[in-house]
């Protein structure tokens, strides 16, 4: 038996156990998100009071004082409010779920395997944190103050609390909105649910962006990409993420700076950690003595080259052995060969074919 298979947990299950554990492990990620659903609706209005905040405070740098956002159907707010807690429930529950995940895989695994994608798994969630952080502080009320930068916010708010009406009934004084032939005033009356659905899509495209170094260094540890490679598809890259930042990003050249800076950045941490997943795995091969390099400077694996040599010792038979079938016009001394003259069968008339014993010649 190979050494490697003794490494895995359990042996060979039969495909209804394996169901069966799937069904269990499925069973229980619901259960968790359901729960995670139920408490993140609990405190949804704070933290839709949290999202908002760019938006509050860019409100407020334009002169309104009293920021407001309108829901335009009855039903509006209380399914913004569960959108809410959907998402937040499955941040919350993300580690049971990623638990069951990892308790369905890892008996399928070698000891290897798991110490190469434990820490993947681990690092995601933390760079995604850290990707939709960014979004939230940094790039979202720059993407505000562009967007409200076009609305004459503060307007209509200014007008109506420097105007009143005297003589109301009562003696009371009357706010009014006066009147104005400076043509139509535009101004913002946000929506809850448009508001907070940009503010989610800039805290997934900067999540899933800051992905990019897991992803790369998995890869590289796969033996997909290397780091050389990576180095030689820089200008690509280069022009990829400046379309990234002019798809996700409003046009606004500052924010779309930000964003190319960042994940360029995060491109060139990836070249680098690829080296070094390189670098610790010419380590181990060469303590293992697999690690070859030949007449070119090229370095790899001893069983690729072995595999190399193979194909090419293959390649060299064939081609002996079709030159040595293949008829040619003339011998050395000037005379065809017996198979290319076709004088074989003339030769002797009587010879009998002992290919079949039990022939005989016709009388």
């Amino acid at each position: 038996m190979n050494s490697d298979e003794g490494e895995l947990n359990d042996g060979a299950m039969p495909l209804i156990e394996h169901l069966a554990e799937l069904r269990t492990r499925l069973i229980r990620s619901v259960l968790a998100f359901v729960v995670g659903i139920v408490l993140a609706f609990a405190v949804a209005e704070p933290i839709l009071q949290f999202l908002l905040g760019p938006i509050e405070e860019t409100l407020r740098g334009l002169g309104d004082p009293s920021p407001t956002l309108q829901y335009t159907s009855p039903q509006e707010y209380l399914f913004t409010l569960f959108r809410i807690s959907m998402v937040f429930g499955f941040a919350l529950a993300f580690p049971v779920i990623g638990a069951q995940m990892w308790r369905f895989v890892a008996p399928g695994l070698y000891r290897r395997e798991k110490s190469a994608f434990l820490p993947f798994l681990l690092a995601s969630p933390a760079m995604f944190l850290l990707g939709a952080s960014f979004a939230h502080f940094v790039v979202t009320p720059l993407a505000m103050r562009f967007f409200l930068g076009f609305a004459d916010v503060s307007s209509i708010f200014a007008n109506l609390l420097s105007s009143t009406v005297d003589g109301a009934p009562g003696g009371a004084d009357v706010v009014a909105v006066p009147e104005s032939e400076d043509g139509v005033k535009i101004t913002f009356f946000g929506k809850v649910n448009e508001s907070l659905d940009i503010t989610l899509k800039f805290i997934l495209a900067f999540g899933l962006c800051f992905q990019l170094p897991v992803l790369l260094t998995l890869m590289g540890k796969a033996g997909l990409v290397s780091a050389q490679g990576l180095g030689t598809v820089r200008k690509y890259a280069i022009v990829g993420i400046l379309v990234l930042a002019a798809l996700v990003t409003p046009p606004d050249v500052i924010t779309q700076v930000i964003l190319f800076t960042v994940v360029y950045g995060l491109y060139e941490v990836s070249i680098f950690l690829v080296g070094r997943v390189e670098a610790a795995r010419e380590r181990e091969l060469r303590a293992q003595g697999l690690w070859f390099e030949d007449d070119d400077g090229d370095a790899g694996r001893d069983d690729d080259d072995a595999t190399g040599r193979v194909d090419r010792d293959n390649a060299a038979r064939e081609e002996e052995v079709r030159a040595a079938f293949t008829p040619t016009d003339s011998d050395d001394d000037g005379t065809l060969s017996e198979f290319d003259s076709g004088e074989g069968d003339d030769a002797d008339p009587g010879m009998i074919d002992d290919t079949f014993p039990n022939r005989r010649e016709a009388p």
